[in-house]
């Protein structure tokens, strides 16, 4: 078996997100299971270097999980032309300054979301890496969920006839820290630190909206602190500055409305902790993270309106789930996949750095509406 190796410099992955999704998960995955094919017949085995500022953490995480290279001098990293990708996962606040660091160096990119706090930044960044000539990408998980992977399938297929709404739910309840350890960082709730669930959710929302169902038009926010006061992870109480709940509707293409809930304050009675559910003239469906439910027009029951009975009708009876039909592998080792395939055999890629800016365009509009109680229309960004 013919290998070649590919570089990658992995920064910030000792957070929860970077180290089990994209590290363990996904590259480390890859490299364990003997590399990835391609078209030629050889495999390609990721090499990795991980980065962080904390010695003893990415020391640690290295000799756990057989990583032989480990540092924690960026500069030092981005300067070994043996190393052709850098990946981000670490704060929001700093992700454009090092992208633009990485591209400088020569590297291809390939980022966490949001990309940026602000729009304009995302759309410079965007820019950058286009006028450099790197392959650049953004991270976009829920696409690769089993559950959305059958309602597009659903969508494809002509299942819903003319598509009329969705609606989202998704959270749980996140605890305060005091009776019980948060199970999200304290930063998640300060803006100051980048918090805010409109900045982290409304970018995911975007690209399921725009590749799910159809394109996102506008958007009509209410944001809200629910929880004013939340405790660190030393104990200490601090004010929560951040947004932790967000109720937005949605206009698509197609005059489709969608209408999401995002809370970190709500206890969950449904399928899953994120489910969506499309109605439309032929049929509905609605996912979780792995399971899909179909319910079509000739599997519709007729209810009656009545408030004083109990509601004789079993309104779960009527839905087929949707057979897998197929092996469903991690989201997040997927789209490394195509990645890497993308960066070594210029394999087609869409969710580039652009996709990434408009998540930040409609969590930007999300906050504009929240503040002046409005719709806001989104642009065309140009990129």
């Amino acid at each position: 078996m013919r290998q070649q190796r590919i570089g990658i410099i992995m920064h910030g992955v000792t957070g929860r997100m970077g180290m089990n999704q994209h590290l363990i998960r996904s590259v480390l995955a890859i490299r364990d299971q003997g590399g990835l094919a391609l078209k030629d017949g050889s495999y390609l085995v990721p090499d990795v270097i991980i980065v962080g500022r904390n010695a003893d953490k990415i020391e640690a995480l290295a000799k756990t999980h057989n990583v032989q290279r480990w540092t924690t001098d960026l500069d030092a990293a981005l300067a070994n032309p043996d190393d052709t990708i850098f990946f981000d996962a670490a704060s929001t606040q700093l992700r454009p300054e090092l992208l633009k660091k990485a591209i400088d160096a020569g590297k291809h990119v390939y980022s966490e979301k949001p990309v940026s706090e602000g729009l304009a930044e995302a759309v410079d960044i965007a820019r950058y890496a286009k006028e450099k000539g790197v392959k650049n990408g953004i991270v976009h998980d829920k696409l690769d969920l089993p559950g959305l992977l059958k309602l597009k399938r659903l969508r494809d297929s002509g299942f819903f006839g003319r598509m009329l709404s969705v609606k989202g739910e998704f959270g749980y309840w996140v605890f305060e820290g005091d009776f019980l350890p948060a199970q999200r960082p304290s930063w998640n709730y300060r803006s100051e630190d980048g918090g805010g669930i409109i900045s982290d959710m409304l970018c995911h929302w975007r690209y399921v909206l725009d590749n799910v169902v159809a394109p996102v038009k506008s958007v009509s926010c209410l944001g809200a602190t629910h929880i004013p006061a939340r405790w660190d992870e030393q104990g200490k109480e601090y004010t929560a500055t951040a947004d932790d709940a967000a109720y937005a509707s949605f206009l698509l293409e197609g005059d489709i409305v969608a209408h999401i809930n995002s809370s970190w304050c709500t206890r969950v009675r449904r399928d899953d902790l994120v489910t969506f559910q499309i109605d439309g003239t032929h049929g509905s469906a609605v996912a979780g993270l792995h399971k899909c439910y179909s319910q079509h027009r000739v599997n519709t029951p007729k209810p009656v309106w009545n408030p004083d009975e109990p509601q004789p009708l079993d309104l779960f009876g009527g839905w087929e789930e949707v057979p897998d039909n197929t092996v469903y592998d991690n989201g997040f080792k997927v789209q490394w996949e195509q990645f890497l395939r993308h960066v070594v055999e210029d394999a087609p890629f869409s969710y580039t750095l652009a996709e990434g800016a408009k998540g930040v365009q409609l969590a930007e509009a999300g906050y504009q509406s929240w503040r002046e109680r409005r719709w806001i229309d989104l642009e065309d960004l140009g990129l």
